[in-house]
């Protein structure tokens, strides 16, 4: 097994075991074993990363899908991902590479990743689709790599990860959009994701914040299991207290995929009714996501009301911003990270 890379973030227990340190499951691996995301593999006491430098797709995104809507907005990622997950989710619509007990990928390693980036005119490398937790190796080698040229970097995580994980990613780290399901209910996680607990990503979301990275927040509003106004309302407020009334917030509609196709679609008024309450709340900035031409995609001035940003799904229509980024009617400071880059492009495609 010596051409597999060695894994970050392990603790060797006695007989050949080792307990994994990344996610927040905290598996304890027997020599031969896989960890629950079946891509991190101990052998004779050792454990290994499956999935470095193999590469399940990339893609040239606007960074609008991620969503990151006050980071950078027009800007261009590279998207990758390597096989694997730490949860099990029932609605994944990325369930063929997440969940595929075969580690599939296409050899793309670090250097190649930010060289291709560069060459499409990135500026910034997004590791997303999959969970960039479990491919944290590949991850944080490639984002050493593209800081040193210059690119951003961000995570598009369910945040269960431990906060050894984002102390040492975080050096490396610009922008993390951590996606969060039905609020955050701990009985929908551990019926339709196999998540024990939710804790963690709370706490992970701390650490993120105290070391300095953008965040933006999602929630899939679900229909009937998810969509509790009151478990809504709990989410916007601890947002609001730990992270900050200027925290983006985008809640998400549901489609049906994978192992819920006979749930219906989030309708758009439950979306409308989980809007009011988190402005009611006092956030400043939320979105609803998954309802191109819908008014809350675009980005108001929380003082005046102004329309500053204005956004047709992942494409920027109208940026009504000064050059240090306030409102023109009552010069509010608007909280965009990075600048506008408007030679983004309104539809993603893919490489492989």
């Amino acid at each position: 097994m010596s051409s597999l890379h060695e894994a970050l973030l392990y603790e060797r227990q006695k007989g050949n075991k080792v307990k994994c340190c990344l996610c927040a499951r905290r598996c304890v691996i027997s020599d031969g074993a896989t960890g629950f995301c079946l891509v991190r593999k101990n052998e004779g006491g050792t454990l290994y990363s499956l999935n470095y430098g193999k590469a399940v797709s990339a893609c040239i995104d606007p960074i609008s899908k991620k969503p990151l809507s006050h980071f950078n907005p027009g800007a261009l990622v590279m998207s990758i991902a390597a096989a694997g997950c730490n949860f099990r989710c029932q609605f994944c619509d990325n369930w063929m590479i997440s969940q595929e007990k075969e580690v599939a990928g296409k050899n793309f390693p670090p250097a190649d990743v930010v060289k291709t980036a560069r060459a499409k005119n990135c500026q910034g490398i997004s590791y997303t689709y999959t969970e960039p937790t479990i491919y944290m190796e590949y991850a944080y080698e490639t984002a050493k790599l593209a800081r040193q040229a210059g690119l951003f970097n961000t995570f598009v995580t369910n945040g269960y990860l431990t906060p050894e994980a984002v102390k040492t990613i975080a050096p490396y780290l610009d922008a993390a959009t951590v996606d969060f399901k039905a609020a955050g209910d701990p009985d929908f996680y551990k019926k339709v994701s196999a998540v024990p607990k939710v804790s963690p990503i709370y706490d992970a979301l701390k650490e993120l914040k105290l070391q300095g990275v953008h965040i933006e927040i999602t929630n899939l509003v679900v229909p009937k299991t998810g969509d509790d106004m009151g478990k809504i309302r709990d989410m916007a407020k601890w947002i609001k207290n730990y992270l900050g009334k200027d925290t983006p917030f985008h809640l998400l509609r549901f489609h049906p995929d994978y192992k819920m196709t006979t749930v219906l679609a989030t309708p758009v008024e439950t979306l409308e009714h989980a809007y009011m309450v988190c402005k009611e709340v006092g956030l400043n900035y939320v979105y609803l996501g998954n309802v191109p031409g819908h008014p809350s995609e675009n980005t108001y001035c929380p003082n005046c009301n102004e329309v500053v940003i204005k956004r047709y799904s992942f494409e920027i229509t109208g940026w009504n911003l000064t050059p240090d980024m306030r409102c023109p009617v009552c010069g509010q400071s608007i909280p965009i990270k990075g600048r506008l880059h408007p030679k983004g492009a309104a539809f993603p495609y893919a490489l492989f």
